[in-house]
C-alpha cells in the first residue's frame, strides 16, 4: 500500500545509474511522487518535458534526477571542460539554494561537480568556484547573466537546461534575459530541456515551444490549483482586530510551526515587534534582510530553533521547509497565484496543514479573484472574544545609530564659494 502522494513507480524500476540510485536512497524515497513517475521515464530517454505540478509535489528532485541520468550515462562528461554542462535558472535566490541543497544530496555519489550563483553574497567566491570548473551550475537569472557576459564561463556546452518557476520569471520581468541565455545554448534539438511551472499559461506554452524540441507537456492534477491536505479558513477582523486575533490564534490552537505572511516589509516588522513583545520567538524575513542573514535565519527555522517566520512574498516560493503546520495570511496577498504559493508552505509532500486568512478592511478586496482563481469558497470562521488577546507593547529591534557624516559636496561648495569671493 503507498501513500495517496505518491505512485505506484519506484525508482529503483527506472533503470537509473546506480551512483544516482545511490543518492537517492539516502534521501529515504523509494516510490516517485506523480509528477516523477511522468517527467523521469521521458526526459532520461532525451525528451524535453514542459511540466505543470502544484507546490511541493516532487518537481525538483524530478528535474534533478533527469538531469543527472543523462549527464552521467547518455553523454559522459568532459572534466576537463570547465563550463556547464547543465543549467537550472530560478527566480529567486532562496529556490535556487533550496535547488543546489536537493541536488547535493541527490548528486552526492555521482562525482559531478555543483555551483549555485545569486546576487546578494560572495560574488569574489562564487566567481572563483565557477573559474575552477563546474558540471552543474544552479542560479538567479541577473547573477548568471553577469558572470556570463563576463565571459567567465560560456554556455556551448549545455547538454540539460532547467527551467524553474517559469510563470514567476515573467511575473519579475526576467523574459528577455531568459531568452538572452537560452539564444546563447546549443540548439533545442542538441540538449534536453525541462520547464516547470504552476500553470502552463499561454505565455509560458509559447516560451516552452520557442525554445524547447517538441516538448511533451506534462499537467499533474491542473484543475486541484490547491493541496487537498491544506483545510483553509478565513477571518474577517477590523484592521486594529488584526493584532489580537493573531496573538489569539497562537493562544488557542497547537501551532507548531508557523509562517505568517504580510504584503508589506512595514507589516512584517510590526507583527515581528508584536510577536517578540508578548514572548514568541520569531524570524523577520523580507527582501531588504541580507542575504547572509536571511540564510541563517531559514536555517534557524528549518532546524526547529525558531518557530515563527513573519515574511512578505520572497518566501513565497521554492522553500521547502518541513513540519510548518500552519500558515497564516496576516493580509491577502494582491495576487491569487501568491495565495496558493503562500498556504502551499504547508502540507508539503503528503503531510496535513492549516491555512488561516485576515481579509481585512485593506485586503479583503483581493478575496474574489483568489477564490474564483481556486474554484472554490474559503470557509469563513467567527471571530469570538477569546481569541482576540490584548497585545502586550511590541518590542521593535534596537536600530544602530550612525556616526554623524559631514556633507562633503556641502563643504566643497563651501570652499568654492570662499574662493570665488
Amino acid at each position: 500500500m503507498t501513500d495517496k502522494h505518491l505512485s505506484e513507480t519506484t525508482f529503483a524500476s527506472l533503470g537509473l545509474d546506480e551512483n544516482l540510485l545511490k543518492g537517492i536512497e539516502t534521501t529515504g524515497f523509494t516510490q516517485c511522487t506523480p509528477i516523477q513517475a511522468e517527467t523521469i521515464p521521458i526526459a532520461i530517454t532525451g525528451k524535453d518535458v514542459a511540466g505543470q505540478a502544484q507546490t511541493g509535489t516532487g518537481k525538483s528532485a524530478a528535474f534533478l534526477i533527469a538531469m543527472f541520468q543523462n549527464l552521467l550515462v547518455n553523454k559522459p562528461v568532459d572534466k576537463n571542460n570547465p563550463n556547464p554542462k547543465a543549467i537550472i535558472i530560478a527566480p529567486t535566490r532562496e529556490l535556487a539554494q533550496q535547488i543546489y541543497n536537493d541536488a547535493k544530496k541527490l548528486g552526492q555519489f555521482s562525482g559531478l561537480r555543483l555551483a549555485v550563483v545569486y546576487g546578494g553574497t560572495g560574488y569574489d567566491s562564487q566567481r572563483k568556484t565557477l573559474e575552477e570548473g563546474v558540471d552543474v551550475l544552479i542560479g538567479t537569472v541577473g547573477r548568471l547573466l553577469d558572470y556570463f557576459k563576463q565571459r567567465v564561463y560560456n554556455l556551448k556546452s549545455i547538454q540539460v537546461m532547467i527551467l524553474d518557476e517559469a510563470d514567476r520569471m515573467f511575473d519579475l520581468g526576467f523574459i528577455d534575459d531568459i531568452r538572452y541565455l537560452f539564444r546563447r545554448m546549443p540548439q533545442p534539438a542538441d540538449r534536453l530541456s525541462m520547464l516547470f511551472s504552476a500553470t502552463l499559461s499561454h505565455r509560458v506554452s509559447e516560451l516552452a515551444y520557442e525554445h524547447m524540441h517538441q516538448p511533451e507537456r506534462i499537467e499533474i492534477e491542473p484543475e486541484q490549483v490547491t493541496s487537498e491536505q491544506i483545510n483553509q479558513s478565513l477571518y474577517y477582523p477590523a484592521n486594529d482586530e488584526k493584532i489580537p486575533l493573531l496573538l489569539g490564534l497562537f493562544k488557542t490552537h497547537h501551532i507548531e510551526r508557523a509562517v505568517v505572511f504580510c504584503n508589506t516589509k512595514r507589516a512584517t516588522e510590526k507583527v515581528a515587534a508584536f510577536f517578540a513583545g508578548n514572548g514568541y520567538k520569531a524570524a523577520l524575513l523580507s527582501g531588504d534582510v541580507p542575504q547572509k542573514k536571511r540564510l541563517s535565519l531559514l536555517k534557524k527555522f528549518t532546524e526547529g530553533d525558531l518557530d515563527i517566520m513573519v515574511a512578505t512574498d520572497v518566501a513565497a516560493r521554492g522553500l521547502h521547509i518541513p513540519e510548518v503546520s500552519h500558515v497564516i495570511n496576516y493580509d491577502l496577498p494582491m495576487d491569487a497565484e501568491d495565495y496558493v504559493h503562500r498556504i502551499g508552505r504547508t502540507a508539503r509532500a503528503g503531510a496535513s496543514g492549516e491555512a488561516i486568512s485576515f481579509a481585512c478592511e485593506d485586503s479583503v478586496f483581493s478575496l474574489p479573484a483568489i477564490e474564483e482563481y481556486i474554484d472554490s469558497k474559503i470557509p469563513v470562521l467567527s471571530i469570538t472574544e477569546e481569541l482576540l488577546v490584548k497585545p502586550k507593547a511590541p518590542i521593535f529591534p534596537e536600530r544602530k545609530k550612525r556616526p554623524p557624516q559631514h556633507n562633503k559636496n556641502h563643504r566643497n561648495r563651501n570652499n568654492r564659494q570662499r574662493n570665488t569671493r
